[in-house]
């Protein structure tokens, strides 16, 4: 089955050497006051023991010029934990959770709460920080290919394409 998904992202777990990632296509704000984002997580993933040990994650927005940084993320080639990471820089914030440079945001969250569903966890995580990028192509997957979508230059054919147009109504 085909699906749509959104903007393409990496969420990190882990301190040190005991860090892990996945790459995901379910991330959504949830409330801006207090800053809150919710991710949808595999709790077969081998960053979920990581999520719930630490309490802590980050979610990097991937530009879209990230796909080998997303593929590597799917655990493609057998990459697992602190080996995924390599080849690209990464930092932390207060929560210590590695954030991607250069990606369009990192966003260093804390687990406010989780709920457990069948093969997954909604996670609820508070910003406790955001680092954001000026570039403006952001990846996302549609259709089973990593596409990109340009802020400036794809937002009128977004709007174009998901925006109906309206009818005038007619005096009957």
């Amino acid at each position: 089955m085909r699906h749509l998904t959104g903007g393409v992202s990496v969420i990190t777990a882990g301190r040190g050497r005991d860090i892990s990632g996945m790459t995901v296509t379910s991330v959504s704000s949830l409330s801006v006051d207090p800053p809150a984002l919710i991710v949808s997580i595999n709790r077969e993933a081998s960053s979920w023991p990581l999520v719930k040990r630490y309490g802590f994650f980050g979610v990097n927005i991937l530009t879209s010029d990230q796909i080998d940084i997303a593929e590597r993320f799917t655990g493609k080639g057998g990459l697992r934990g602190a080996d995924r990471f390599a080849g690209a820089r990464w930092m932390t914030c207060a929560s210590g959770v590695p954030l991607l440079v250069g990606s369009l945001a990192a966003v260093d969250c804390e687990v406010e709460d989780i709920v457990e569903r069948h093969s997954h966890a909604i996670v609820i995580g508070r910003v406790l920080d955001v680092a954001v990028s000026t570039r403006t192509a952001a990846l996302a997957y549609w259709q089973g290919r990593y596409v990109a979508i340009d802020q400036d230059e794809d937002a009128m054919k977004l709007a174009e394409v998901s925006v109906p147009a309206r009818k005038t109504a007619r005096k009957v």
